[in-house]
């Protein structure tokens, strides 16, 4: 009798995903795992046309991003392109050493962190007030003009960008004619070191910050107009509903971009520095990306120019990781979860 009782209990419905619901508990007294997720066979099968139309991609990512790797060894070498990395002897960390004690790379690193410090400050908000001030338009023409306005510099070259601030405050540029022409001594703009580091922001920032808004008018699309109209029932004015709605919404996306720009704090650029670097000087212009060039390409110093790439590759990945964990830290996702 118990017996045809505990087989009739364990008899299984012939209603199809019964036998999910009903499935016996374990020893521990919890249920078994759910069935086996589809095997990648399977799933190749499936999304092949979504990987097909990704594969030129992730192939132009290998060749150009990771094969390229392969040659940090250099760094640890004393290279040679006519004997090529086979041929040439092993010579451990002696680069790296000499690193630490070259000035020139210190200097270039000094003016390297100075540089980000600067544009963090002064660069990095500018996009979230273009990306505020444009979503605030109620026209949608007088939004797509500012946006069209805004956006077209990003698309010029730095040698355009440069020429069009030297013909406007350069020597002979448009600002210095007018102090002359009113008998005013003029002002030393684009040769002057101790203005560079407010000029290459202020480059940046007219050429690259209208493009930066994209991603918060992005993160701005998608909150919710409800909630402003909550704020507004409720009494809260324009600056209010700016502060308490608003800006939680651009949160993550500020966190997200602050913590790659930590991440490229040791590339600030090449051509723009490398274009003005001789109307300036190298103590204010060198930069860790002209000071490899200049060491590695222009001296044939490869590997020790290697080498400091990849010291300022590393840094710049122990700065993510860093950033990242004080995100987590501030509940906030970063750029991965835990």
């Amino acid at each position: 009798m118990v017996t045809s009782c505990a087989r009739s209990t364990t008899r299984r419905s012939p209603m199809p995903g019964a036998d999910v619901l009903e499935r016996p508990a374990t020893a521990a007294g919890r249920p078994s795992p759910p069935a086996r997720r589809s095997s990648w066979a399977r799933r190749l099968r499936r999304d092949w046309v979504l990987l097909l139309m990704v594969a030129p991609a992730i192939g132009l990512l290998v060749v150009f991003h990771y094969v390229p790797l392969l040659g940090n060894v250099v760094a640890f070498q004393d290279y040679s392109p006519y004997v090529g990395i086979a041929g040439s002897p092993w010579t451990g960390f002696a680069n790296f050493r000499r690193i630490l004690g070259d000035p020139d790379f210190w200097s270039a690193t000094v003016n390297t962190l100075a540089i980000t410090a600067f544009q963090l400050v002064f660069y990095f908000p500018v996009p979230i007030g273009i990306a505020l001030l444009v979503h605030s338009l109620l026209s949608p023409r007088l939004r797509m003009f500012v946006q069209s306005v805004v956006y077209l510099p990003h698309f010029f070259s730095w040698v355009l960008v440069i020429t069009l601030f030297q013909q406007m405050i350069g020597g002979a540029g448009v600002l210095n004619s007018f102090l002359r022409s009113h008998g005013a001594s003029p002002v030393d703009v684009m040769t002057d070191p101790d203005l560079f580091l407010g000029l290459v922001t202020a480059q940046a920032v007219w050429k690259d910050a209208g493009w930066g808004a994209i991603v918060f008018l992005a993160a701005l699309s998608t909150v919710d107009t409800s909630l402003y109209e909550a704020a507004a029932v409720d009494g809260a004015g324009r600056w209010r509903r700016l502060w308490h709605v608003t800006l939680p919404a651009l949160v993550p996306v500020i966190v997200l971009l602050l913590i790659l720009r930590l991440g490229e704090a040791l590339t600030v650029g090449f051509e723009q520095f490398l274009l003005q670097r001789d109307a300036v000087g190298a103590a204010a212009a060198e930069v860790l990306d002209t000071y490899v060039y200049f060491t590695g390409v222009v001296n044939s110093d490869f590997s020790y120019a290697a080498a400091a790439g990849l010291v300022k590759g590393l840094v710049g990945l122990a700065l993510v990781l860093a950033a990242n964990k004080v995100a987590h830290l501030a509940g906030e996702q970063g750029v991965y979860s835990r």
